[in-house]
């Protein structure tokens, strides 16, 4: 691993013991550049030898700081964040320049530690029928009212698809939906199952279209918002929103739409998950899949230790790779009939959240919700826009085919 010469290093001289010991641990920086200010105001720089992204860490409380990293690893650092360790006026920058360090900055937890955790975290939050539901409750039903604060008009909570930079999201999220319809040569009339229906835009978007869909949701707070809303675009006979699981789903319908559901099954049930796709598309049907991958490399450990996201925002979440899906797909006979990559389109996406959320603060609050816990959703939002822009994860747009009978 490269590591900075002393050139590339300016610190103030000389340093209290806690500043001493987190420079230190900087130091194996092996690509791009970290600045910022230690507590009393002293600014330092250290770049690595290898090319890379530039972030800035202002560090508030060194010795909190390096203690819960020393305890939890990379989610002890979005635990500083949430405490007020430290800030970055950039967060989704600095943590850019964290995900492509990884290797160098990884804690070292014991092995017996780091499964006890992971044991401990996943039989809790197990996605039975039952556990699905508390743990979709646990981050969809915050309000109806709080995601309206940030999200654009559609009420999308995924990925939009910008046609030219300067697009504005609803417009980008309606083009989404329309490339998912265009894809598999929906026409009018047709049936078509949205497994994870949100607050309803595809559902819209679709039955506008002429479109006949039956979409399934485990929030109360997003099937009463979506029954509304399709109720006032008058689209009311063409839709059919259930408080449902995907595995009590019945019949089958010419195609079936899931959207960034896949995160939420858990890998106990990835197979359960594909199967219903398949059982649930007739002959010569076609399955439109947006689902959020991690990059091979990473997989292992990810699957060993929980992260910031599994731990605080989705409780029994898991991110398959991309050779994952592949094959869950073709060991059921689907057909792969597209495959594409959107990972630079959901970094823009959260982006435009993440300005969205910080100008709502102020109405966040009214609503009742704390500085703590609303660091902890810019943390998330800038945890996830960092990840895209590393490539550590992805967007991953499937079009598969059940064969004709």
């Amino acid at each position: 691993m490269s590591t900075p010469t002393e050139s590339a290093l300016e610190l103030p001289r000389p340093l209290p013991a806690g500043a001493a010991l987190l420079m230190g641990r900087l130091r194996r920086l092996a690509r791009g550049e970290l600045r910022g200010r230690l507590p009393g105001g002293q600014p330092y720089r250290i770049r690595a030898a290898g090319a890379g992204p530039a972030g800035v860490l202002d560090v508030h409380a060194p010795w909190r700081l390096l203690g819960r990293c020393a305890l939890h690893g990379a989610v002890g650092f979005a635990e500083a964040y949430i405490a007020g360790d430290w800030d970055s006026p950039d967060p989704a920058a600095l943590l850019e320049v964290m995900a492509v360090n990884e290797p160098a900055f990884s804690a070292r937890e014991p092995r017996l530690l780091t499964a006890l955790q992971r044991a401990g975290h996943l039989g809790w939050r197990r996605n039975t029928r039952r556990g699905s539901r508390r743990n979709i409750a646990a981050h969809y039903d915050l309000g109806n009212d709080f995601y309206r604060l940030w999200l654009d008009e559609t009420m999308t909570y995924s990925a939009a698809v910008f046609e030219r930079p300067e697009q504005p999201l609803a417009e980008a999220q309606r083009a989404k939906y329309d490339a998912l319809l265009d894809a598999l040569d929906a026409r009018p009339g047709e049936r078509v199952l949205e497994i994870g229906c949100g607050w309803g835009g595809f559902a819209l978007r679709a039955a506008g279209r002429g479109l006949h869909v039956t979409g399934i949701t485990l929030s109360g707070e997003q099937l009463a918002w979506a029954r509304q809303a399709a109720a006032r675009a008058g689209l009311g006979e063409r839709v059919d929103l259930r408080l449902q699981d995907y595995r009590d789903v019945t019949g089958t319908f010419d195609h079936v739409v899931s959207i960034e559901m896949l995160e939420a099954v858990g890998e106990a049930y990835w197979e359960r998950y594909f199967d219903t796709l398949a059982a649930r598309v007739r002959p010569g049907g076609g399955i439109a899949l947006h689902g959020i991958t991690i990059d091979a490399d990473s997989f292992e450990h990810y699957r060993r230790e929980p992260d910031f996201i599994q731990r605080y925002i989705f409780p029994g979440g898991m991110l398959p790779t991309r050779d994952h899906l592949l094959a869950l797909a073709t060991e059921r006979g689907l057909g792969v009939s597209g495959d594409e990559r959107l990972g630079r389109h959901y970094a823009e996406t959260l982006a435009r959240w993440s300005a969205r959320f910080n100008a709502a603060e102020g109405a966040m609050a009214a609503q009742g919700f704390d500085e703590r816990f609303r660091r902890m959703w810019r943390y998330y939002l800038a945890y996830c826009e960092a990840g895209f822009r590393s490539g550590r994860i992805d967007l991953q747009r499937l079009v598969l085919r059940r064969p004709p009978a």
